[in-house]
């Protein structure tokens, strides 16, 4: 299981990464190419140094990495993290459709006898 093989470091690095939605973005955007540091910025309306955070947020969750390019540094996704975070929220998803299949029998078998509808 990849939730037993991540440390709650990497789980909260994970988690913490893709909980902004301008992290989300900058991972879409660098999912389909990548992009400079500066070419990012374009994108937002904030400074440079504020993208370079959220970038510097998602390489330390393997989520994306960094190239020297000349002066410029280019993202790109690192798609080894991204299947693992892919990987783990199936595991989740798998959890959760068990315990909703569950449900779903004991509701199938209808009130333990003598339990449910009153006899007048």
């Amino acid at each position: 299981m990849v939730v037993d093989e991540l440390k709650d470091i990497e789980l909260d690095r994970l988690f913490q990464a893709f909980a902004d939605s301008t992290r989300r973005d900058i991972v879409r955007r660098v999912s389909l190419d990548g992009l400079s540091v500066s070419g990012l910025a374009q994108y937002y309306d904030m400074s440079f140094a504020a993208v370079q955070k959220h970038v510097a947020v998602l390489e330390r969750a393997s989520l994306v990495t960094k190239e020297k390019r000349g002066r410029e540094q280019l993202v790109r996704a690192h798609h080894e993290g991204l299947d693992k975070a892919r990987r783990l929220l199936d595991e989740y998803e798998a959890i959760w459709r068990a315990r909703v299949g569950r449900i779903a029998d004991i509701l199938a078998q209808g009130p333990p006898e003598g339990l449910g509808r009153e006899t007048p």
